[in-house]
């Protein structure tokens, strides 16, 4: 009797602490949401590495929610195949045969425009990132990313936000101070010290730069000095190199 009741009160210690994870389970900020509950995504791949439609296929195995429907290993065969099957968010690669990423993003929006686009590519660059944003992307993604990191991506753009992993979200962001910086030297820059200081690049001298332009050496060196130190270079190498990467000249 003694050990029935023994049981009996283990058994109610146990419901006891079964409800309290269930209570904690539910006000969990991080809880695990039923796949039931979440519309299927339909995902389609343009890339033309097989290895890499492979790694995809593979990585979204399991995920209920999300379902790989269609793959292209070329870009012109895109809008066709997108024609043939609803879908959701499109996996793009940059470089393809016959039509690039890049070119193909504005034609497959102007004719699906409620599709998202998550780019998918090799290339770590805020250049190329800022480009396909242009042209309409709604996420960027490395090849190399994990399979939750994917999965995050495709579940973002698809509710309408854009993705960008923290590494390249900061790239851009530099990317973008860059661009203000340089906007504002074109515009404190005068055009005649535009036109001088491509000519420093092109490797003229202020001798020869004088002569070209038809201006006194002590003119020309007058504005060789506003020049570096409006863009805060102190030698002519350094702004030979600030002019060309921030696009100031060719």
């Amino acid at each position: 009797m003694a050990i029935c009741l023994q049981t009996r009160h283990h058994y109610s210690a146990l419901l006891y602490i079964l409800s309290l994870i269930v209570v904690n389970c539910n006000n969990f900020k991080y809880k695990i949401v039923n796949p039931m509950n979440q519309a299927l995504i339909r995902v389609a791949i343009a890339d033309d590495h097989p290895m890499i439609i492979d790694g995809v296929q593979n990585m979204l195995e399991g995920c209920a929610h999300i379902q790989l429907i269609n793959s292209f290993k070329s870009g012109d065969l895109v809008l066709e195949g997108l024609e043939a099957k609803a879908t959701d968010v499109l996996l793009l690669d940059i470089q393809m045969p016959n039509i690039t990423g890049d070119e193909l993003c504005p034609a497959i929006l102007k004719k699906f425009p409620a599709l998202k686009i998550l780019v998918l590519t090799n290339f770590d660059s805020a250049l190329y990132a800022n480009n396909m944003f242009k042209r309409g992307a709604h996420g960027f993604l490395l090849k190399a990313a994990e399979r939750e990191v994917l999965i995050s991506a495709i579940e973002t753009v698809y509710n309408g936000e854009r993705f960008l992993d923290r590494e390249m979200e900061e790239k851009v962001r530099q990317m973008s101070l860059m661009e203000r910086n340089v906007t504002f030297s074109k515009t404190s820059l005068t055009p005649r010290e535009l036109t001088i200081l491509q000519l420093l690049v092109d490797g003229k001298s202020a001798p020869q730069i004088a002569e070209e332009i038809f201006l006194s050496l002590r003119t020309v060196v007058n504005y060789r000095t506003s020049i570096m130190r409006k863009l805060d270079c102190n030698n002519i190498a350094a702004l030979v190199k600030k002019a060309l990467q921030s696009g100031l000249a060719k």
